[in-house]
């Protein structure tokens, strides 16, 4: 009997750990974008802190090789965030008014303006399959 507990608690702990692992990438996934216009460009990081071109372009080769790590594990569950998302944004529309949304999808054009120009200054890189 007491075994069968242990390994009841093991598997709830390792469950509990893979869930937060899991819940954690898919979190910093979901709110990259937010964080980017947060801090600004890595370009202007970069300045600030003073980096050589050496740094930077490491920096940047680490951050990619990180962002197709991650677009990895999340794969297998982007159509369960897919539909996260479009349920959170139904329910969010929701409250609000029509001139609110209208405001909302104005902010909205132009974030993607920005980020569509921010996008055509770099190259375009794809991620290796592995």
């Amino acid at each position: 009997m007491q075994r069968s507990k242990q390994q009841a608690l093991m598997f709830v702990l390792g469950t509990a750990l893979v869930g937060g692992a899991l819940g954690f990438s898919a979190d910093r996934y979901m709110v990259h974008e937010k964080v980017v216009t947060q801090f600004g460009p890595r370009s202007k990081f970069y300045d600030a802190i003073g980096l050589t071109e050496t740094q930077r372009n490491t920096l940047d080769s680490l951050a990619f090789q990180q962002e197709c790590a991650v677009k990895v594990v999340l794969t297998p569950h982007d159509s369960a965030l897919k539909a996260i998302r479009t349920r959170f944004r139904a329910q969010r529309d929701s409250v609000f008014t029509k001139d609110q949304m209208a405001k909302l999808e104005q902010r909205r054009k132009e974030m993607q303006a920005r980020l569509e120009a921010e996008q055509a200054k770099e190259p375009k890189r794809q991620c290796s399959p592995n």
